[in-house]
């Protein structure tokens, strides 16, 4: 029970975290430009905690899973054409406000990965076909494997790094394979049943590449932890690029696969909690930079295209905008929803 509750609270506390910084971004630039900003909120739903200090109502509200910074203007049907309000702003103006909320999680992101590198050091996954850590209910760790073991044959054909060994299984799903390992310079052999990943439908040992950490000097980990949110942020938009041409279900992680995750690295240690947040505040700055309509990104595109034709966007086409870009936002909450239920197991009750 205790775990459990710990668990919880790191859930909260961990989302509650990355919008609290993600929204500072757009509630600092708002005020730096003089923008009246009427609400600062964490969460959703009923207000259980807040207070008013000048012009702002600060409050914390019911369900931590989002948060709002609310400016006056902001909405067409409520603009009125004032200096203070957001609408009213030259175009650039507005992009710095957007584009604040983002900027905040991909620095939060730095600091988190620089504070991990710095005190338990940078990871180096190999890319050959050593087993690093084991799914506890994988069938590579009911078969017998063990960290350390390293593959060189499935079904006959040599494994020399890991590329070879996903390539091999990926077809493999629920089919009973033959793998020989190398165990202190001794073959092992074994036969069993892959397992067969539920998102995706490719075959699945359940195993990780083998890590090594190494520390690095303080100044050293603040561009290595650069280059580790560029890395991620270039390797999702390829992924995505990927799926999208070759008209395949990307694996998505939606609300609930969030939390679950965040319990379990919790669960996990400190490191790995941190970590993990590090990775959805880089997710979070990257979705919310996505060109659709209504999140932060989808805005800039807006404001940007006022700056290029040198006029103001009618606040109807904002209005229709946004609406276009809740219905997607919507399909792409569901579709992760789907996703994250799939992942638990729970697909069938969809068919």
């Amino acid at each position: 029970m205790v775990s459990f509750i710990l668990q919880l609270l790191a859930v909260i506390f961990g989302l509650g975290f990355l919008v609290f910084i993600h929204e500072l971004g757009h509630f600092s630039v708002a005020k730096f430009y003089k923008v009246k900003v009427l609400k600062f909120t964490l969460g959703f739903g009923r207000e259980i905690w807040g207070f008013t200090k000048g012009e702002t109502r600060y409050s914390i509200c019911l369900f931590p899973l989002g948060g709002m910074v609310a400016m006056a203007g902001e909405n067409p049907d409520e603009a009125k054409g004032e200096k203070d309000e957001f609408l009213s702003l030259p175009f650039y103006k507005k992009i710095m406000i957007i584009f604040a909320g983002p900027l905040m999680n991909y620095i939060l992101a730095i600091v988190m990965f620089a504070f991990i590198f710095y005190l338990w050091g940078v990871a180096t996954i190999s890319d050959k076909s050593y087993v690093g850590a084991l799914a506890e209910t994988g069938c590579a760790k009911t078969a017998g494997l063990e960290t350390n073991d390293k593959i060189t044959y499935i079904d006959g054909v040599e494994i020399n790094d890991w590329n070879a060994l996903l390539e091999n299984i990926k077809d493999k799903a629920e089919q009973e394979i033959n793998l020989k390992v190398l165990r202190d310079d001794k073959e092992l052999e074994f036969n069993f049943v892959l397992d067969k990943n539920p998102v995706t439908g490719s075959g699945m040992l359940g195993i990780q590449p083998l890590i090594t950490k190494e520390k690095l000097p303080f100044f050293k980990t603040i561009s290595f932890a650069g280059y580790t949110v560029v890395y991620q942020t270039t390797f999702t938009l390829q992924y995505l690029w990927d799926k999208l041409i070759k008209w395949e279900k990307p694996e998505v992680a939606g609300p609930i696969g969030v939390i679950q995750f965040m319990a379990n690295s919790a669960k996990s240690g400190f490191e790995s909690y941190i970590r993990l947040l590090a990775v959805i505040s880089v997710a979070l700055g990257l979705f919310n930079l996505l060109p659709i309509p209504m999140v932060d990104g989808g805005m800039i595109v807006l404001f940007l295209l006022e700056g290029i034709i040198r006029k103001k966007i009618s606040t109807k086409v904002i209005a229709i905008y946004n609406y276009i870009g809740l219905g997607l936002i919507l399909l792409i909450f569901l579709f992760a929803t789907y996703s994250d239920l799939i992942r638990l197991g729970l697909g069938k009750l969809f068919k």
